[in-house]
C-alpha cells in the first residue's frame, strides 16, 4: 500500500470586533385634530310687553290693644276670735270735807 501525505488545512478561530448598527425605537405622539360637526342651537330674542303692576302704599295707623300680665296679690280673710276685756267703770260719790280759809 502506497501511502500519501495530504495537507490538511488547520483550522484556527480568531476573535474579531465588528460594529453591530443598533436599532432605536423612538415614539413620538403627534397630535392629530378631530373635526366633527356639531349642532349649535340659534338663540333668538323676542320682545314681549308685560304689564307691570303699580303698587300703592297707603299707611293707616291702628291703635293695638295690648295685653300684660299682671301678679294680683292674693288676699285670704281669716277669722280669729279674741278675747276684749270689759271695762267697768264703778262710780262711786266720795264726800270730801272742804276747809274754809281764814283770812
Amino acid at each position: 500500500p502506497v501511502q500519501k501525505q495530504v495537507q490538511v488545512p488547520m483550522i484556527t478561530k480568531q476573535q474579531k470586533l465588528v460594529d453591530v448598527p443598533q436599532v432605536e425605537i423612538v415614539d413620538e405622539i403627534v397630535d392629530v385634530p378631530v373635526q366633527k360637526q356639531v349642532q349649535v342651537p340659534m338663540v333668538t330674542k323676542v320682545q314681549k310687553m308685560v304689564d307691570v303692576p303699580q303698587v300703592e302704599i297707603i299707611e293707616k295707623v291702628v291703635e293695638v290693644p295690648v295685653q300684660r300680665q299682671v301678679q294680683v296679690p292674693m288676699i285670704t280673710k281669716v277669722q280669729k276670735t279674741v278675747e276684749v276685756p270689759q271695762v267697768e267703770i264703778v262710780e262711786q260719790d266720795v264726800h270730801i270735807p272742804v276747809q274754809k280759809h281764814r283770812h
